[in-house]
């Protein structure tokens, strides 16, 4: 059975919606840096890793992150970790506080994964959790 389809971000939904702004706790794997400093070396600009929750998915919601311009402060949190500067929005701090990111380098099922401890549970996708 495949996923349901990502209907969106979240944060697009915030203006009807009350929430916690919690600060942002992310750690990046040293692989996981080393692959996001390759990748910002191809870029330029000033350009943020922004890491935001979708409504979809097996288990409600999606991660997704995208290499961005550097959005307007408001509403926004930054930090710098190990060298990369990344971005959530507020709305979304709730849900992303203390992920942990890795890189896993293989032919089948390889790229960015993300660990939540504050997913209540997964999908054996791994971009999927509720």
């Amino acid at each position: 059975m495949d996923c349901p389809a990502d209907t969106g971000a979240i944060s697009d939904e915030q203006a009807n919606d009350s929430f916690e702004i919690v600060p942002i706790d992310i750690s990046l794997s040293e692989i996981a840096t080393n692959k996001l400093r390759d990748i910002f070396n191809m870029e330029p600009g000033d350009m943020v890793l922004k890491i935001e929750v979708h409504r979809g998915g097996c288990s409600g919601y999606l991660y997704d992150m995208q290499i961005i311009e550097r959005p307007e402060e408001e509403g926004h949190q930054f930090d710098e970790v190990g060298g990369i500067d990344l971005t959530i929005t507020d709305y979304d701090s709730s849900l992303l506080a203390g992920i942990e990111i890795d890189y896993q380098d293989s032919l089948m099922g390889g790229g960015f994964k993300i660990e939540n401890p504050n997913a209540n549970k997964a999908c054996s996708c791994g971009s999927s959790f509720a």
